[in-house]
């Protein structure tokens, strides 16, 4: 794509730096309690490595898979790598990280392992690097919201809705904007009924892929090309949720492109180009693919898009930002077919490694991955309380 910049409206603009006596501090969330858990932590080193240390001071805190928040040291992020069958852990050192107590203030404290009391200081805004439930579902957003806790991303609300692939859909749908068809069906209907799983796929076309409503990375994701794969399918989704979408294969190029909310009430701006999934041998962009360096998946970047199609897109994914309420970033995915782009994922809370989708999407729009995070920053510390 050569010439959409001077045809698609706002896009790509560095960030706008506010002149300080001292960098603000910011605290990196990272871990947490989903199976996602490893690559939320690869992500938090690769924030920590080029966030601007000019601008910002940084406190790490860990969420372990049992939910704990403990004080973490930049040599423990040192370490962290992709590696099949070697995703990070944050683990449990016995410490343990307080919130404010009330919005009156935004110091945060540790309990060191001797159980004496320290003051971390006062906390401009938190950056969540969580991904999956508890992460960026609203789950946290909440409880950064009850003390008036800045943070990056989507509130609440926006969070939980596109978390939920059954929802988002659903509200999607009723916007006018085009969705893959789906059924949806929960663990306990099955149990009910052993014989409601034969019937899955009426309505659908083949392949289908089974998904769980509330999961990321395409964690628990299956493609089946016939009734007799759906009932394992199932259980793979199952293991991760309650609740699970059959939707129909789109046959359509698989595109993403990057939002950032406006700076003081203006429109959402979007990255100049459009990314590609390209697929060589691989049936879908599944885990392996995404985070491990799998064959059979390449990225093109920019994809070769007219202009009108661009247009499509980015109109699609800013009319979807807004109806879900979105806020800071999102990486929003599309099945572009013959009759228009189709929308597969809102994601609040994008991957967010230096070899990323999003940060690459920005990076050739003009923005780097350093400002961005910047940019990121300084929207969350901006923004207006919710309320």
């Amino acid at each position: 794509m050569s010439e959409n910049e001077s045809t698609t409206g706002p896009v790509a603009t560095g960030p706008i730096r506010k002149a300080g006596p001292a960098p603000r501090t910011v605290v990196i969330l990272f871990g947490g309690r989903s199976s996602e858990h490893g690559i939320s932590c690869v992500t938090a080193a690769g924030v920590l490595r080029a966030i601007d240390r000019t601008l910002f001071n940084v406190i790490l805190v860990g969420m372990t898979q049992h939910g704990a928040t403990v004080l973490m040291s930049e040599d423990d992020l040192a370490e962290y790598k992709l590696e099949a069958g070697a995703l990070p852990q944050v683990q449990d050192n016995g410490t343990r990280v307080l919130w404010p107590a009330s919005t009156a203030t935004q110091t945060i404290t540790v309990i060191e392992q001797t159980g004496t009391l320290r003051s971390l200081g006062h906390v401009d805004a938190v950056l969540p690097m969580l991904h999956g439930p508890y992460g960026e579902d609203g789950t946290v957003q909440g409880m950064f919201d009850l003390v008036d806790m800045p943070y990056v991303g989507s509130g609440v609300l926006g969070s939980a809705l596109c978390m939920d692939k059954h929802m988002v859909k659903t509200v999607l749908a009723e916007a006018g904007i085009q969705v893959a068809p789906w059924r949806t069906v929960t663990r306990e209907q099955i149990q009910a009924d052993p014989y409601l799983a034969e019937q899955l796929d009426e309505g659908l076309s083949y392949p289908l892929f089974v998904k769980p409503a509330r999961a990321g990375s395409s964690v628990g994701v299956s493609r089946v090309v016939s009734a007799a794969e759906i009932p394992a399918a199932l259980e793979l989704a199952f293991a991760e949720d309650r609740t699970v979408l059959i939707e129909s294969g789109v046959t359509g190029r698989e595109v993403e492109i990057a939002v950032l909310e406006g700076r003081e009430g203006t429109a959402p701006r979007t990255s100049s180009v459009i990314g590609e999934i390209v697929f060589s041998g691989r049936d879908f962009y599944d885990f392996e693919a995404k985070y491990l360096g799998a064959s059979g998946v390449d990225l093109a970047l920019p994809a070769d898009v007219t202009d009108a199609e661009f247009r499509a897109i980015r109109e699609a994914a800013i009319r979807s930002y807004e109806v879900t309420q979105c806020a800071g970033h999102a990486r929003i995915d599309f099945f572009l077919t013959d009759h228009g782009p189709v929308l597969n994922e809102i994601n609040t809370l994008p991957g967010f490694t230096p070899i990323s989708m999003y940060p690459r999407l920005w990076e050739a729009s003009g923005m780097s991955y350093s400002e961005l995070i910047t940019e990121l920053i300084e929207l969350a510390i901006a923004k207006r309380p919710a309320y």
